[in-house]
């Protein structure tokens, strides 16, 4: 049987983040319009050459994006809110102003960035549409059939992928003073799809992906299931053409027998996190339609064992021999995988090299998948070299440490309680750190200026010792903590300029982590993250940041400066993670690392410590049925790395873009102090699980977003803290930005923390009155 070697998507960036130095460069004017759109066609065209160099089938086009792919199917629809519409005739900068904000005075623009949210359960962040009730559909761009014909020209055998209209609407939100749901509009929709698809058709395309995740969701069937009817059945129209139904990052579940029945040519199974499919699909999936076999993770970047992932290969392929054609493919897109382990050759060491598969790899691991179904002596010698590599791990003496295990196992009750309620800590606290009402503070970070990038990079390659460079922090923390004492900030932070990454700078201090050189991923628009990788157990050798924070408050002989940590869960989230046990146990080694240092900076003199958890809501699963089991565990080594404090220390933990509302229950089981926590960028909604569930401890919701470069006026951020005080008692509100200030510049930063401080100063007097 021939096989069919497809993946769903590809990452975009480029082996050397090529696309975010264009998209950066447009933005700070050094780019034209024309040379980003130049530098990109030549991005594809060399991702569309790696991949058909391994033997790849057919490439996926139109997975490319300068920024967003939602945003990009959001974009093409004609979904521009009426704000941005006034931008450059709602081309290339309104684009742009959707993901990021525009703030231009000298010409009168203003506008804030549309809502971003997690991407299911990845960190990967989308920009999420707003639909109004008078919403005019058009197609906007023809972006995916302009990709589709380069890739044609360039000799390729091509397949355009789409974000599908269900997905694209439950997705979406109902836009501010509008009332109908974005799905009430699927029908007028739908007309903009099928003129896409017509030109597609016209452009010579055989297949459209169209992806349709929200189908590894729990979907009320009364609802979807005929919205899916109604879009695929006039999909159906489109002559010539053929649709592979495409889920992912899950199981389909009780949604699989009716997705089944569309109108479609192929239907794509991710058989990896949803494998517990398979024997149903197999059942229900009709003879006619093709089976898209996710077999190879897109999401982490451990090798596949091939001998074991053939082995479901051929079970399919054995049961659908009279049926139509199977593909083998990657899970889901490879944009949550590194470009290429190449880079890493030299820096690794050769074992650990020999278990890790980047997407170049996986794409490599798909094409041996379908060699081998057709011929296994064909590629022998890449599967026996495969086998050796996973024996490796399985055998490898430092993946596990006794230790570790045994004192994880031994825990007791009281390891996850601390010593009093709330009620009587923050007594405590007030009398001891003495806030004035409404106290100000930062989420972590400040300004990683050109300045901090250049010492830090001397300091790698030698040109600095590490007495200058740390003689130069103490410079940057000591200006940090004195700005923000003058700008009357009342809880100071020292600004992390020792940090790449909150979760990057943590691991290098842990046993059990390794880092590559490149490993790259996109985390939103143009912002890339080099996740660790946590291949064993994990535990802490020496204190991580004791003497930071010790320099730190030492600058600030008046004002707290917040110890800053990273939680268990967010370093887990955040990490590519080891598939040999469970993600529970390996939080849990975590978590006791971070209580270690927690106890070290209290004994230090650290009296407010901040463990951050921004990752919290992205570990949810994706089935409600799943929720119990991990919000359990999760609260649970929260509460270990954060409990060993005495009631004077204060406990701060961070939250940001998520939907809060599912899992607010267990945010006010983590017993924190303090939490700070987004709300800006997503329309105060944090409101309505306030009202919902009320929250008995302190909060700060965020005042602005921080992930434009638009400053705040006193008034914009006036009117959210104004709102804030009808839920939360003023004795419990902080002010505070969404987010850490990492990806600012320093002029906005003081603008804005300037502003915030005269809001809470304003509330204070207003409230003495």
């Amino acid at each position: 049987m021939s096989i069919k070697s497809t993946i769903l998507g590809f990452p975009r960036m480029g082996s050397d983040r090529q696309l975010k130095k264009l998209v950066e460069g447009f933005w700070s004017g050094k780019v034209t319009e024309q040379e980003l759109a130049e530098g990109s066609k030549q991005l594809r065209a060399d991702h569309w050459a790696l991949q058909t160099s391994y033997g790849l089938t057919e490439v996926p086009v139109g997975d490319f994006s300068y920024y967003d792919h939602v945003l990009d199917a959001a974009f093409a629809a004609g979904i521009i809110p009426e704000r941005y519409q006034q931008v450059d005739n709602a081309g290339t900068q309104a684009y742009f102003a959707m993901g990021r904000g525009l703030q231009n005075k000298s010409i009168g623009i203003d506008v804030p960035s549309l809502e971003m949210k997690k991407w299911f359960d990845t960190n990967y962040h989308y920009m999420v549409p707003e639909v109004a009730d008078n919403q005019a559909f058009s197609l906007h761009s023809t972006k995916v059939v302009d990709e589709f014909k380069e890739a044609k020209a360039l000799g390729y055998a091509a397949r355009p992928v789409v974000l599908g209209p269900v997905s694209l609407l439950a997705l979406s939100k109902t836009a501010k003073g509008s009332s109908t749901k974005p799905l009430d509009h699927l029908a007028s929709l739908l007309p903009v799809y099928v003129e896409l698809f017509g030109q597609l058709a016209a452009a010579g395309a055989e297949w459209v992906q169209v992806d349709e995740p929200v189908l590894s969701l729990d979907l009320d069937a009364a609802v979807y299931q005929p919205a899916f009817a109604q879009a695929y059945a006039e999909f159906a129209q489109v002559s010539g053409l053929k649709y592979l139904l495409t889920s992912y990052f899950g199981r389909l579940g009780d949604n699989l027998s009716w997705a089944a029945t569309l109108p479609v040519h192929g239907i794509h199974l991710d058989l990896v996190r949803g494998a517990a499919d398979l024997d149903s699909a197999l059942e229900v999936i009709p003879a006619d339609k093709v089976i898209s076999a996710g077999l190879i993770n897109g999401r982490n970047i451990w090798k596949a064992n091939l001998d074991k992932q053939l082995a479901t290969l051929a079970k399919i392929t054995s049961a659908r021999q009279s049926a139509a054609p199977v593909w083998v493919s990657s899970s889901c897109s490879l944009l949550h995988s590194p470009h290429s382990l190449k880079p890493e050759a030299g820096h690794l060491d050769e074992e650990t090299l020999g278990w890790l598969s980047f997407a170049e790899e996986k794409v490599e691991e798909i094409t041996i998948l379908a060699a081998a179904i057709a011929d296994r002596d064909s590629v022998a010698e890449q599967l026996q070299r495969n086998a050796a590599n996973v024996l490796s791990r399985q055998q490898s003496e430092r993946i596990t440490r006794p230790a570790v295990q045994q004192r994880l196992a031994a825990l007791d009750e009281s390891s996850y309680t601390r010593q009093a309620a709330f009620n009587v800590r923050q007594a405590v606290q007030r009398d001891t750190l003495k806030l004035p009402l409404f106290p100000t503070t930062t989420i972590g970070s400040f300004p990683q200026t050109a300045e901090v990038r250049k010492a830090r990079a001397q300091f790698r390659r030698g040109a600095l010792s590490q007495e200058e460079y740390l003689q130069f922090l103490d410079v940057e923390t000591r200006k940090c903590i004195e700005w923000q004492d003058e700008a009357g900030l009342d809880v100071l932070v020292h600004g992390e300029f020792e940090r790449t990454d909150m979760v990057e700078f943590f691991g290098e201090h842990l046993e059990g982590f390794v880092f590559t050189k490149r490993g790259w991923v996109q985390s939103y628009g143009s912002r890339c993250v080099k996740p660790p990788v946590i291949f064993g157990d994990v535990s802490r050798p020496h204190a991580m940041t004791v003497d930071v924070a010790k320099f730190a408050q030492s600058c600030s002989p008046n004002k707290p400066v917040k110890g800053m940590l990273t939680g268990p869960v967010t370093i887990l989230q955040w990490s590519f993670v080891r598939d040999d046990q469970p993600r529970s146990q390996t939080a849990g080694q975590i978590a006791l690392a971070i209580r270690d240092e927690v106890v070290d900076l209290e004994a230090a003199g650290i009296r407010v410590i901040q463990v951050d958890e921004p990752a919290i809501r992205e570990g949810l699963p994706l089935r409600k049925a799943d929720y119990e089991a991990y919000l359990k565990w999760s609260v649970d080594v929260f509460r270990l790395a954060t409990t060993g404090v005495r009631n004077e220390t204060q406990i701060h933990t961070h939250f940001c873009y998520s939907d809060f509302n599912e899992i607010f229950t267990a945010i006010k089981s983590l017993d924190a102090d303090v939490i700070t926590i987004e709300n800006s960028k997503s329309d105060l909604k944090l409101l309505g699980a306030l009202e919902v569930h009320g929250y008995a401890a302190e909060i700060g919701p965020g005042l602005y977003d921080i992930h434009s470069p638009r400053v705040p006026s006193v008034e914009e951020m006036a009117a959210r803290f104004a709102a804030l005080q009808k839920y939360i008692p003023a004795e419990n509100l902080w002010a505070n930005p969404d987010c850490g200030l990492k990806t600012r510049g320093w002029p906005e930063v003081k603008e804005s923390l300037t502003n915030l401080v005269a809001v809470a100063v304003a509330a204070r007097q207003a409230h003495a009155a």
